[in-house]
This record gives C-alpha cells, structure tokens and sequence, in this order.
C-alpha cells in the first residue's frame, strides 16, 4: 500500500527544523504555514512538542532589573513591616519567661530553658489548636505532648475553648432529588447524627501556674508536667530584631526614600466595580501589562495594594512566548511524560462533579473533550465538572515544567508575585531544607456557561485565603447551550423552584417567579446584561452590555484605558467582599443559610463558619437581598483571558466560570498583609479538630523570622555598593 505523502515546513531563521502540516493544524491552530516558515515555534520558544514541553529554564521567568540601591529599599521595606510583629514575638516570648520565672520564684534571667531537637524537615505543631511552633512552647517530656503560648495563657486564664469534631454529614438523596424530583426513600439512606464531641475532661492549671499534659482522653499521658522548651537559639529572636532595627537606620542615612520623593506621574489605571453609596473604593487598579512601566506602576500597586484593595492586570500573557494552554496540550504534557508511571496515572482524573459537590472519576481524554464541547446528563442538563490543583501543585513544576515556567514569567509584580525570587514575597525567604508550605503554582480547569443555573453552576464558593494569591486565564473555551438544553434548563428551573419552596428555602421577599424562555427559545440572543448579574454591574457600564451574544462575540468595546482594543467576553465572574464587611457579610449567611445548597443539592444544615465551610456561592439574588439588608455590595467584574487577578489576604471570594476555563494561580505573602495572615491563623486554630480549613498550613511566624533575617543578610551584602 502506498504510504500517504507528508509535506512539511522547514523554518527560514533557523534552518533546521521541520514541521508538517498535519502538526501544524493540530498543535498550532492560531499560526499559518507562513508563520511557520518565517520563524518556527521552536525559534519562538513556544513549540508544542513532547522533549521541548519537558524541558525547564527554557525562557527567562524573572522580568525584574533592579539596581543595587533599589534592591537595599525593598529590603529595608520588609524589615520595617515586619519589625513589629517581630516584637510581638519578643513580648508573647517574655512575657513567659517571666511567668516560668514566677512559678519557679526565680528573677527572669536565671530560668533556663531546654532545647528541642528539630529538623529543618520537621513542623512542630500544637497538639490542642493545631497552630505552627516556631519557637518557645511547652512540651511533656514523657509522651512528648506540645502546647503553644497561646493554649498556655488560655488555660491559666481558665478560657481554653474545647475543640469539637464535625460528625454531621451530608445525606445523598438521589440523582432525581438533585434535579428537583422526590429524595430516595429513607430506608435507603445512611444518616450519620448532626453532632459534635465536645471535650468531657476540663483542663485547668495548677494553683501555682504549672500545666500539667492533659489524659489520655485528650491526646496526652496525663502523668507530668508541661516544661518550658525552646526550638530555635537563645536570645536569637530578640538579637534578630535589634539587628533588623539598627540597619533600618543604617540605611536611612544611606538611602533617599524612593517613596517619599518618587514623582507621580499620569493617573491610574482604573476599572469600575462596585456602586457602593458614599464609598471611595468602588474602582479597581486596573493597569496594562504592555504598558506599565514596572518602578512607576509598583508604587501604585502598592498604593491600592496596602489598603486591601484586588488589583487586576490585562494582557499579561501578551509578554511571553505564547506557550499553547490548549487543553489538549497540556494532556500531551501530562500522557506523553517520559515517566511512564506518572503518565499512566494522568490518564485517568478525578473531578468534582458541581451539582453533587463530590468526586467523580473521568478519563483525561474525555473531560477536555468535554471542557471543549460540553456534557449534559440524561435530562440535558449541563454536566460541570472541575479539576482542582491538577497536576497537583506538588508536581506542577516537575511535570509540565515549560508551562510553569510560562506562566512563572506572565507574572506582574514579580516582586510579589514570583514564587522562586520575589524579593517582597516572604514565602521565597524560607531557607534551603526548611519544610515550606505548598503555596503552588496550581491550576484550576472547569467547564462553565454563561447563565447562572442556580443549582449545578462552575462556582468555587466563598472561601477567604490564608496568603495573597494571584490568578491569570489562561484559556478559555465558549460552550454554548442547545435550543433542546434551553428549553430543558428552563423546565428544571421551575421543577428546582417548587422544590425550595416545598422545603422553605426560597428568601422572604425574593423573586418567586421563574424566568420564562423566550418565546424564539433562542438564549443566544439573550440580554448579555442578564448573564453578568446586571443588578450588581456599575449602572456606568450597564450599557455596554445591551447586546447578544453573537453581537457580542464580534464587537470592539472601548475600555477607558485601552481605546481601539478588542475586549472579549469574560471567561469568569469574580465576586471579592470587603474586609471591613466581612462582620456583616457573616451576619448574612448565619441569617439565611437555610436558604442555600451544598453537597448533593441538600439544604445546608449546620454553621460552624460562614466563610470557612466553603459551602456558599451567593447568587445575583442572595446578592442584592446582601445589599438591600445589610448594605453590602462586593467588587464585582469579568477576568477575561490573560488577566491577572491579584487577591488579597482577608478578602473573602467567590468566582462562577461563564466559560469553560483554565486558570493557574499562585500564592504569596506580602509584607503589607502579614497582620492579615495573622489575624486568619486565630481564627482558625478556633475551628473543629477536623475542619478542612484548621492546620495551620502557612506558618506565618516562621515567615516573618526568616524574612527579616534573609533581609537583613542580603542588605548587608549590598551597603558596600551604595558607598
């Protein structure tokens, strides 16, 4: 049989690499064959291919040229943020000193304190809260039980709250009950009692102040006393933190502040997102990447960034080697990884199902099919599954190292934002072989639609991170709905209605009426205002929106910062809330938390954190009634594709994809939120023993020590330079 002739391209700049024109077609939709033979992918740096997708430090991912003297500012920057915490540590490590000196009736100075041997591959955690020890706790030499300054104080000051455990779980009613139908028969079912343990043994400490390791029924021996130990050097927080104060003047006298006597020029580059009455905050720092320039639109960033305020960045993938994100070449990255033990193992995913909120396992192959084309179940509803954190983040380096590097090197404010050697970034700062958190990159794929469905939607519910984070589109893909889909999308709405009706699930004062199709039953020609929450859009551009879809698809809108651009459509609606309404915000759902659905499309039937349980997506109407009762309105706007999303820590979010989307995020600590961080650890050493959101994951405190002494070390190395 005659083999079929191949024809292929060879490049014009280098001259040696051929690509055929099947390849070309499959792997590089977006160029043509001149493309090709003018400047190949692999001259380009973004070829596609299985040796060039495996191989790292292909492209340069640090975009950063500082100087000297700048480098020195930056760092003298993160020592003074960080100095008072870092008296914090000082005071809360004094303070027991003093308390162990009055116990053993000793001046300060002469209680010796032992050292516990710990690795740098070890985290030593609370035994009672779960929070980091990073240095000064108490510890039981006989069954090694550990118990952080915070435990002790609360003990002896008899307020030591009780950590329960979460036993309630969510009952599977049925697929029908999910889509609106009766539940199984109750004989059918496994019911797990709504209950929580609460500690029976009280634990109190002794007349004299000692604590003794708590019984056995609370994870200790019961049998000794809780001694004094240390975990870092004597004396090395408290030198660290008179060093750090003696440079900062050092280089207040060598530095002319950048801050102080930097010019501003030109204005901001602001976006409209919220339409809050009698606020200075409904706009968001909105700058082109193409056109900052970095010292110039850092000290703006910084400016909104301090404040709290998300800042998003356009047309970040518009700097880089325009490497595909393409599902199917990421799948070849993964499936055609030279591991072939780890390749076997990527051809099969878990993803979580949204209208269950559970695992379902899927084929690779057949949910990119799927993130491209759709999925709808038997009654034609759409199918929206998610993978979250895969690769996992662990092994995104490892395993598709072309592509981390990429998106590594789209960052924005790298000074921030880089992973590997932002200078503001603390996380960065943790020495080599200390255990550091996993903070990414990871990447978020899920499908998505444009209509809000109310039950089933490609949401990520309203959590709030322990760090900053930063997350960019990479890639997104329109499913459109059938006319067969509408029309049965719109059945099952009623059918979802009369259920929360049935089960007083509908808010007082909602809409009660359902949304009647039109009468062509043609959605594509629906009011795109409706789509993107129209009651929440700024009534400034509602009126851009008055449009179809297909209209849409085709015009030019003219952003107040980027006339004559072409915008698409948004991939996702993101939703960021205030950290000042955060009270409120939780008075809300403790209020109305009856009215939602979580896990198997069952009422939420229990509360322990409104934020924490991750089991809330407020919809456009939970959303207005928010403002209406308690005057709380959240930053809404659309991440379109190559926008950066910078999140900061403390600020409760929520996102609905209106497309199918690939998203890669990456956390971080900026100076400016440390006390944020902070301020979350509390709250989440309160939580149950197995709550998803307790372990103290970030280690925050630890951060803080070893920026300031990485700082510290780096400044010092750079002084000869400024002389």
């Amino acid at each position: 049989m005659k083999s079929e002739r191949k024809y292929v391209v060879p490049c014009g700049k280098c001259r040696t690499k051929v690509y055929c024109i099947q390849c070309i077609k499959q792997w590089y939709p977006k160029m043509s064959e001149l493309d090709v033979a003018e400047i190949c992918p692999f001259c380009r740096r973004n070829c596609n291919c299985s040796v060039c997708l495996h191989t790292s430090g292909f492209i340069e991912t640090s975009k950063i040229n500082m100087t000297d003297c700048e480098k020195v500012e930056h760092l003298r920057y993160l020592m003074v943020s960080l100095l008072p915490f870092i008296r914090q540590i000082c005071e809360e490590q004094t303070q027991e000193i003093e308390f162990e000196a009055s116990i053993q009736r000793v001046h300060s100075s002469k209680v010796g304190v032992s050292e516990t041997l710990c690795g740098n591959d070890e985290r030593v955690y609370c035994n009672h809260c779960a929070t980091s020890i990073i240095d000064l706790h108490r510890s039981c030499p006989k069954c090694s039980y550990e118990l952080c300054l915070t435990c002790c104080k609360e003990i002896c000051e008899g307020r030591l709250s009780g950590r329960a455990e979460m036993k309630f779980q969510y009952v599977n009613r049925g697929y029908g009950y999910m889509q609106g139908g009766d539940p199984l028969p109750e004989s059918c079912l496994h019911q797990t009692p709504d209950v929580h343990v609460e500690p029976s043994v009280m634990w109190s400490a002794d007349d004299n102040g000692t604590i003794s390791c708590p019984p056995t029924e609370m994870g200790g021996c019961g049998d000794c006393v809780l001694e004094l130990t240390r975990i870092l050097p004597d004396r090395w927080i408290s030198d660290l933190e008179k060093e750090a104060r003696d440079l900062v003047l050092i280089l207040d006298n060598k530095l002319t502040n950048l801050r102080q006597n930097r010019a501003e020029t030109g204005t901001d580059m602001l976006c409209k997102a919220a339409s809050r009455e009698g606020s200075d905050d409904n706009l968001l720092y909105c700058p082109d990447s193409t056109k900052i320039q970095e010292d110039e639109e850092l000290f703006r960033f910084q400016k909104h960034w301090i404040k709290g305020e998300p800042v998003i960045v356009r047309n970040v993938l518009d700097k880089v080697t325009g490497l595909s994100w393409e599902p199917m070449v990421m799948w070849r990255a993964l499936c055609e990884n030279v591991d072939s033990e780890v390749s076997s193992k990527m051809s099969e995913v878990k993803a979580i199902d949204c209208l269950a909120s559970c695992e379902v396992e899927i084929s690779t192959r057949q949910f990119f099919k799927g993130y491209t084309q759709g999925r709808t179940y038997d009654n034609f509803w759409p199918e929206m599954l998610k993978l979250k954190d895969w690769p996992p983040s662990d092994k995104f380096e490892d395993l598709m190292p072309r592509h981390c590097d990429e998106f590594i090197s789209a960052l924005p404010f790298q000074e921030y934002s880089d992973p590997r050697a932002g200078i503001l970034n603390l996380a960065v700062k943790l020495p080599s072989g200390v255990l550091k958190p996993d903070l990414g990159p990871k990447t978020y794929i899920a499908y998505g639609v444009a209509e809000e469905l109310g039950r089933g939607d490609s949401v990520t519910k309203l959590h709030c991170d322990m760090s900053d984070a930063v997350n960019i589109l990479t890639h997104t893909e329109e499913v459109l709905l059938t006319e067969e889909q509408h029309s049965a999308v719109e059945r099952l709405k009623k059918e979802h209605r009369a259920q929360d009706l049935k089960e007083n699930l509908v808010q007082d004062g909602m809409d009660e009426s359902i949304e009647e199709p039109n009468s062509d039953n043609n959605k594509e020609d629906t009011d795109v205002s409706e789509i993107n929450d129209s009651e929440l859009l700024p009534s400034g551009i509602r009126g851009e929106f008055k449009m179809s879809r297909d209209e849409m698809q085709g015009t030019a809108f003219t952003c107040p910062h980027s006339e004559g651009t072409m915008v698409e459509s948004g991939g996702a609606l993101w939703d960021i809330f205030r950290r000042q309404d955060v009270p409120k915000l939780e008075a809300y759902l403790r209020k109305h938390f009856k009215e939602f659905r979580h896990v198997y499309c069952s009422p939420v039937e229990q509360v322990i954190h409104p934020i924490h349980d991750q089991c809330f997506y407020l919809s456009s109407e939970h959303k207005k009634k928010l403002k209406e009762e308690f005057g709380v309105e959240p930053w809404t706007f659309e991440q379109k594709l190559g926008e950066a999303v910078f999140i900061p820590a403390g600020c409760p979010h929520q996102v609905r994809n209106l497309k199918s989307c690939t998203k890669v995020a990456v956390d971080f600590v900026s100076p400016e939120n440390v006390d944020e961080c902070l301020r979350l650890t509390k709250e989440f050493r309160l939580l149950p023993k197995n709550h998803r959101a307790r372990e103290d994951k970030l280690e925050i405190k630890k951060m803080i020590l070893y920026a300031v002494a990485q700082a510290i070390k780096d400044a010092n190395s750079l002084i000869p330079a400024l002389n």
